[in-house]
């Protein structure tokens, strides 16, 4: 499961998909032991994944099954957390005091596990942590910072007054050995912030994506009265949601007749481009739609050329969903679900 954190933001999410599957498929102690070994940003993004599926069809369960049983034959153990796995059973074994002792030989370099309290921090946004800490003495800072995870720490560090950067950095490179007792106390006050937060943060309600999501499933006569309207009282929206209404992850649900016909508008460049920013398991979708020679001959293309931009990337996929849109309105191609419009 740590194979979350390394999974591309961009192109396919299949990986997390299987995954999300895989845990939807167990027993809820089952599940429960695996996603409480994730990081949070891990568990995240498979929360997100579990809740957006949808409906999920007997043929991507059975893929989900087949990628985890092809992950067993490559005859691996992931890394991922092993250090506190081993110290958990030792704990078990010879008590918390002797498995402390023995880890700090064997592991030097291992960070400790972070407190119920300090490890509260990791799952709350930057922002909110910044607020928490904005009062605290550089050196407190310092330690609470270290107790999260680079990315977030940095963001957080971000949020902080520009005045509070230099000293938190500074002794953040040279603290050295911190007491339990120190430790102990930051916990207590920790608490009693989080204590006095708790109900207090506001719900992030609505946004451009869940918009989109409902124009996307309404009634076409829906997007084709309001967008305009959109347009002319909010440029920057209407923009931002054209973006998220039609993405390019949206062609994959296209039938092969209807890949062939947009691949016939697209320049080979640019889709050669496109194509480079997905896995081959999403490339094949359009592979399908050719012939076996044509395929084979782009698939070398794509194996040959060397690194290219994200930027071209996003240009090439921009291009080809314009073309989408252009045989969408002519009637050349068709998304979605028919409706009054089709006949």
């Amino acid at each position: 499961m740590s194979d979350l954190a390394a999974t591309p933001a961009t192109g396919s999410t299949a990986g997390i998909d299987r995954a999300a599957i895989m845990v939807m498929l167990m027993n809820e102690e089952d599940a429960t032991g695996i996603l409480s070994q994730l990081a949070p940003e891990e568990l995240r993004q498979l929360a997100a994944r579990m809740c957006s599926l949808g409906e999920i069809d007997p043929s991507a369960i059975a893929e989900a099954i087949s990628g985890f049983s092809r992950s067993i034959d490559n005859g691996s153990i992931s890394a991922h957390g092993r250090v506190h796995s081993v110290k958990r059973m030792l704990t078990s074994a010879v008590g918390d005091m002797k498995a402390d002792s023995l880890i700090r030989q064997v592991a030097p370099d291992q960070k400790e596990e972070p407190s119920a309290a300090l490890g509260i921090l990791r799952w709350l946004d930057p922002e909110v942590i910044a607020d928490l800490l904005v009062d605290e003495h550089p050196q407190a800072i310092a330690v609470l910072l270290l107790q999260l995870d680079t990315d977030t720490a940095a963001a957080a560090l971000a949020a902080l007054p520009r005045e509070l950067h230099t000293p938190v950095l500074h002794r953040v490179a040279r603290l050295g050995p911190v007491s339990r007792q120190a430790i102990t106390i930051l916990e207590e006050t920790i608490d009693a912030m989080i204590e006095k937060l708790h109900g207090s943060v506001p719900i992030t309600m609505g946004g451009v994506k869940e918009a989109a999501e409902i124009i996307n499933r309404a009634h076409r006569s829906v997007e084709k009265e309001v967008m305009p309207q959109i347009g002319k009282i909010d440029k920057v929206l209407h923009q931002q949601l054209e973006h998220e209404m039609f993405k390019f992850e949206h062609l994959f649900a296209l039938d092969t007749r209807q890949i062939g016909t947009l691949l016939r508008e697209i320049e080979n460049e640019t889709l050669i481009n496109s194509l480079r920013g997905l896995d081959e398991e999403d490339r094949e979708i359009f592979y399908a739609a050719m012939s076996t020679r044509a395929a084979d001959g782009l698939r070398d293309e794509i194996e040959t050329m060397g690194r290219i931009k994200r930027a071209d990337v996003d240009a090439a996929q921009r291009e080809v969903i314009a073309i989408a849109k252009r045989l969408i309105a002519d009637g050349d191609l068709i998304m979605g679900d028919a409706d009054d419009d089709y006949v």
